[in-house]
């Protein structure tokens, strides 16, 4: 039986090829090669090894013609083109958890920094100064932390700061009461943690949802004397609103380790007092460099070996025979989460996933594993059917299944529910021919649709006309309809119209018809 052949294409820890070599793999470590380079040779290979520097190009993946899987060792994944790779049916592998330590202890190195203005004493000190008057810190004893994203790495950070006799405040829509409580953390909304916090500490991905969440509006809301940490990602924070409240004093000190534009050349925060910074060197240890390689080389070679698929980007966790029957209601359970993910509001931590008819009759694991990352996804990029289920049962959210023997009005069903302030929310699902997604119920109401592109969700007042002006503002802003989907509690009472268009829809449109007579609710969506 031939070995599969695995290249190792950037510098990563020498035990990584030991590993593949001991697991059934030939390996070659072939690094510092340019695009065209890596085109000429990467065809001979069925796994590609990397970390940062080498780019999985379209390109490159077309000239892959063996290439099974590709294994980046470490998180983010920027650097590969996983649409390409899907298309072609290459697995895309990460190592979520190999550096959370690493990134942790940064984080917290960063506050004591901050806390004491360690870097400007050094500096002065080396020149021969003796500034002792000039630099009065604050203890981290007692203050409060205000942590947003309470994941894999900000329950890391949490824990140090307690240890450090610090309150730790946690705001995290996926977070739970009872998971708060196993942390030792108070959970609290946004607004919350920004008037209490001392200091911040950011460790969320960057999504739509999380891009400028310490905006300028909302960096204002902060106490005077804040200091902002963030070592998650760049775009998290409003640089140029940053500097000005460090420049006014409102925020006493920020330490950033990640910049909206890397490598940060330049910045309008360079030279501002009580500002630090680091060269995003938060996964910048020994530890973590081999925890990550080891990792990925295991995971590669137990997939080139054994089929076993473990933090994988792009594919869901599935047996072969298992997969054609349950892909179609993979598709419209993932829709269904995204569509609820959406629209509903506040902490996300109860949810139930339903099955009746054909579909109770099913493996309900993958079903409410597509549920799941289709719910997150607007949280995270980097969540899949994989490790969706991971990261609910790591955030604490209450996830049921329930299966009904019982066959209604839809030979198939798929429902979801999620808990939120307002009370619950629910939307339903059925597949057309046994394999088209089809939405049939949206929060207690009738409704057929597809749910695919750019959509828009209106609720509004059941009155003649109002279709009428939606239209008409449409049309008058060139933005066509594709499909028009109506459903209404009652006559005269809530309404719901599902738009898909040919292209998202402006902000300006977006205000415009929120100002129509009779609107409720103006979102839109995509799929």
């Amino acid at each position: 039986m031939t070995k599969p052949k695995v290249l190792i294409s950037d510098k990563m820890d020498p035990n990584a090829a030991r590993i593949f070599e001991e697991r059934g793999c030939e390996v070659d470590v072939i690094t510092g090669k340019s695009p065209e380079e890596l085109m000429e040779y990467i065809g001979d290979y069925d796994g590609l090894a990397i970390r940062s520097s080498t780019r999985v190009t379209r390109e490159i993946l077309d000239a892959a013609k063996n290439l099974k899987v590709i294994g980046r060792a470490g998180i983010g994944v920027d650097n590969v083109d996983i649409q390409a790779a899907s298309a072609q049916g290459v697995v895309v592998m990460n190592t979520p958890f190999g550096n959370s330590i690493t990134t942790a202890e940064h984080a917290i190195a960063m506050i004591m920094a901050l806390a004491r203005q360690i870097p400007e004493a050094n500096e002065r000190t080396q020149k021969g100064e003796w500034p002792k008057s000039a630099f009065m810190g604050v203890e981290v004893t007692g203050k409060t932390l205000g942590l947003i994203g309470a994941g894999n790495i900000g329950s890391i950070v949490a824990s140090r700061a307690l240890g450090l006799r610090m309150k730790v405040v946690a705001y995290d829509p996926f977070l739970t009461q009872e998971r708060a409580v196993e942390m030792g953390v108070e959970k609290a909304d946004l607004d919350t943690l920004l008037e209490r916090a001392d200091f911040i500490t950011l460790h969320t991905p960057l999504t739509d949802q999380t891009r400028n969440i310490l905006s300028r509006e909302n960096l204002a809301k902060t106490k005077k004397g804040v200091r902002i940490v963030n070592c998650a990602r760049g775009g998290l924070v409003d640089e140029a609103a940053l500097k000005e409240l460090l420049e006014s004093g409102h925020v006493a000190g920020a330490a950033l380790d990640v910049f909206a534009e890397e490598p940060a050349r330049e910045s309008p925060l360079f030279g501002t007092p009580n500002f630090i910074c680091t060269p995003h060197l938060g996964a910048s240890t020994t530890e973590a460099q081999v925890n990550v390689a080891l990792q990925v080389a295991e995971q590669m070679a137990d997939y080139l070996v054994n089929g076993g698929v473990t933090n994988a980007l792009n594919v869901p966790s599935l047996s072969a025979e298992e997969a054609p029957k349950l892909r179609p209601y993979m598709a419209l359970s993932e829709k269904l989460g995204s569509l609820v993910g959406q629209l509903a509001h506040g902490n996300l931590d109860k949810i139930s996933v339903e099955v009746e008819g054909a579909a109770a009759e099913l493996n309900m694991k993958p079903i409410t594993a597509a549920v799941l990352a289709g719910l997150m996804k607007h949280y995270s990029q980097s969540v899949n059917m994989v490790n969706a289920p991971h990261l609910a049962k790591e955030r604490g959210m209450d996830v049921r299944e329930i299966r009904h023997d019982r066959e209604g009005v839809y030979h198939t069903l798929v429902r979801v529910t999620v808990a939120t302030s307002q009370g619950d929310r629910s939307v339903a699902g059925t597949l057309f021919g046994n394999e088209a997604p089809r939405l049939i119920e949206i929060f207690g109401i009738g409704i057929e649709a597809d749910l695919d592109g750019h959509m828009l969700y209106i609720v509004n007042e059941d009155a003649p006309g109002f279709i009428g002006r939606i239209g008409s503002l449409l049309g008058e802003n060139g933005i066509n309809i594709g499909t028009f989907h109506l459903g209404r509690r009652q006559a005269g009472g809530e309404a719901v119209l599902l738009l898909s268009l040919d292209a998202a829809i402006p902000e300006a449109v977006m205000k415009d018809a929120c100002d129509l007579p009779g609107v409720k609710t103006v979102k839109p969506l995509t799929f």
